[in-house]
């Protein structure tokens, strides 16, 4: 399978447990990896074969501005669903967020999960 992917999508949402990440948004940054078969787009050079990229990060961006999540476990599970519902063609995702600043001396703190669309 080939890999689609969306580098340092910095986006600003609430995420956290604490009362100040109740009610301040904070940078969270979302890295996503998609495989999928991009042979016929690349055949046909024709957009509506391809995943749109641009769709899929306009999503995440809407959903992470729009929610409040406690966790980064539950935001990363929620933009894995968003990557497989986007397109069928999308077979497995993997999803990186973080929350960079969070913990002293780190650059940021978070998580990575990988979803396959059978396992849903």
């Amino acid at each position: 399978m080939d890999q689609i992917v969306i580098r340092d999508l910095l986006v600003r949402g609430i995420v956290g447990i604490n009362a100040d990440e109740r009610t301040k948004p904070q940078d969270v940054l979302v890295n996503v990896t998609m495989w999928a078969d991009t042979r016929a787009a690349a055949a046909g050079d024709d957009i509506d074969e391809a995943v749109n990229y641009r769709t899929v990060a306009k999503a995440i961006i809407t959903h992470v501005e729009q929610g409040a999540p406690l966790l980064v476990e539950r935001l990363a599970a929620e933009i894995a669903a968003i990557c497989l519902d986007a397109d069928a063609r999308v077979e497995e995702v993997e999803v990186a967020v973080e929350k960079p600043g969070a913990l002293r001396f780190a650059r940021s703190v978070g998580v990575v999960i990988r979803r396959r669309r059978g396992d849903r």
